[in-house]
């Protein structure tokens, strides 16, 4: 069962590739949507701590919204996927080794920092671009980057060390989205590959949030 339920989840991203470009539809909200889903229904049939069910259950909420078009199911996104942050922040938390010393010493030091300026950098220059999004977006980025400091309070050791550069690819990939929607301008060449760099970095990161608590 659980071998299964792994390989519907890749196979589902995997042919969500050819779908992230392409305008809203059934199909396409299906497969983005069970691409985390079923890693969620995973976690919580393989007695992993709750909250890494929650965190992924959070985010296939999220990747359902962000699937259709308009501002109203953008924003009950963010919003899902913002509790699926805070979800892992507390799962990392509380996880047995995790440590706040962590966080003043190399490499977690560094990370904080860079973390630190990544969200000043994305405030100011989504702050003029978001619009009406503005107050959700600028809500959003303190919470994303409070998961990936969070995810540095772990032990580098045994399927955890994974935690880390899964929280990272995740940031990774809310930068290149954010990007996307709110500063490139359309016909923008790079907006064709958005896409392409979003979809492996997001999953990746799912996925590796559940290999490393599995």
């Amino acid at each position: 069962m659980e071998t299964t339920l792994l390989l519907l989840a890749a196979g589902c991203a995997f042919a969500y590739l050819f779908f992230t470009a392409r305008p809203e539809g059934l199909l396409r909200s299906v497969l983005k949507t069970a691409s985390v889903a079923l890693l969620a229904l995973l976690a919580f049939l393989s007695g992993v701590p709750p909250l890494l069910g929650a965190g992924l259950l959070l985010c296939a909420v999220g990747d359902y919204c962000l699937s259709r078009d308009g501002e109203g199911a953008f924003m009950v996104g963010v919003g899902a996927f913002a509790a699926g942050h805070l979800a892992y922040a507390a799962l990392f938390l509380n996880t047995p080794g995790s440590a706040f010393a962590r966080l003043t010493q190399l490499p977690g030091l560094f990370i904080a920092l860079g973390l630190a300026i990544l969200g000043l950098v994305m405030v100011r220059v989504l702050a003029p671009r978001a619009g009406a999004l503005k107050g959700a977006v600028l809500a959003y980025v303190p919470i994303i980057l409070s998961m990936g400091v969070a995810a540095a309070t772990l032990p580098a050791e045994g399927a955890l060390a994974w935690a880390l550069p899964a929280a990272l690819a995740f940031i990774a990939s809310d930068v290149v989205l954010a990007c996307e929607k709110f500063v490139l301008q359309d016909g923008h060449p790079l907006r064709r590959i958005a896409p392409f760099v979003v979809w492996p970095l997001y999953w990746g990161a799912q996925f590796g949030f559940f290999f490393a608590f599995w």
